[in-house]
């Protein structure tokens, strides 16, 4: 009984208070957004992801709110389309594989060059460690200091460790995004 009475307030909810929030998920190619994405919207982890070729987009529902999740591309060429997917949504998702330090200059400069668009400006940040299950990685206070997080100023900034593979620390970052459904 008390399962059918949480499926009828769900659907009220969902009918009558429902929020839809925009996200965009961006990053260097490799660090796991299309992974990250499948797994939060119910679908299972696979090693053999293709790499997302312009953009992915799913809604994930999470009692009355829908996130609307763009997953954009992160090989150099699709890079200049980020801004463009970045204005006017709820919260920008910046995913930076921890288990390979070699990129992060480059993901810094990517991350910082699009914090600097007066467009995105007051827009939350959440930047995610990805891979965090894996032996040889940063901790969340290194992925800090080698993005220079501390720096960016004028909005929100949250940093996480996560694993899309082992599903470790989705449930706080989509209670973090949901704070900002309807904003």
């Amino acid at each position: 009984m008390a399962g059918l009475f949480k499926k009828v307030y769900d659907w009220l909810l969902r009918t009558f208070w429902a929020t839809e929030m925009d996200v965009t998920m961006i990053g260097l190619q490799n660090a796991g957004k299309t992974s990250l994405l499948r797994v939060i919207s119910g679908g299972e982890f696979t090693l053999d992801s293709i790499p997302t070729v312009g953009f992915n987009l799913k809604r994930v529902q999470r009692g009355h709110v829908t996130l609307k999740c763009w997953d954009l591309g992160g090989q150099p060429r699709f890079r200049q389309m980020w801004e463009r997917y970045c204005r006017g949504v709820n919260a920008i998702v910046f995913i930076v594989d921890i288990a390979d330090p070699r990129l992060l200059p480059q993901a810094k400069e990517e991350l910082h060059s699009l914090m600097r668009n007066e467009t995105l400006g007051g827009i939350p940040l959440l930047v995610l460690g990805n891979k965090s299950d894996l032996p040889e990685r940063l901790s969340v206070d290194e992925l800090i200091d080698a993005m220079d997080l501390k720096s960016i100023a004028g909005r929100e900034v949250s940093c996480y460790g996560i694993s899309a593979k082992e599903e470790m620390n989705l449930d706080a970052v989509l209670q973090w995004l949901m704070r900002f459904a309807g904003k």
